[in-house]
């Protein structure tokens, strides 16, 4: 029986955590965790918001803008949140449709995974 979400895995081009975690950390806010000693040789490194990690791994030969997979992260303010993402990322916000009872919006990481904001109205 599955009882929760323990986590959601995105990829970063190879040798690009540094950008990566200055993007997901100070923009986005995520607070960053300690990856185990096991995997650290892997690179990458893994998130964490209310309980539930982003785990950031490194791939490379990947096409992430001609996938639909996406991450949403839930916001309390997604107008806020929009304001800042295009006032200091210049980020282009992707056309969403629309859901009843959601404010969102969409937009590429500086890697290209499609990211998703989502605010319960």
């Amino acid at each position: 029986m599955i009882i929760g979400l323990h986590h959601a895995q995105i990829t970063i081009p190879k040798g690009a955590e540094e950008e990566a975690k200055h993007f997901y950390s100070t923009v986005l806010g995520l607070k960053e965790i300690e990856k185990p000693d096991s995997l650290k040789g892997r690179g990458g490194f893994w998130l964490q918001v209310n309980g539930i990690e982003v785990h950031v791994g490194t791939e490379d030969g990947f096409d992430r803008l001609t996938t639909k997979a996406h991450i949403a992260y839930q916001v309390d303010d997604v107008c806020y949140k929009k304001k800042r993402l295009t006032e200091q990322q210049h980020i282009v916000i992707l056309d969403s449709v629309p859901i009843p009872h959601f404010e969102r919006f969409e937009f590429r990481d500086p890697f290209g995974n499609r990211v998703e904001i989502i605010q319960a109205l």
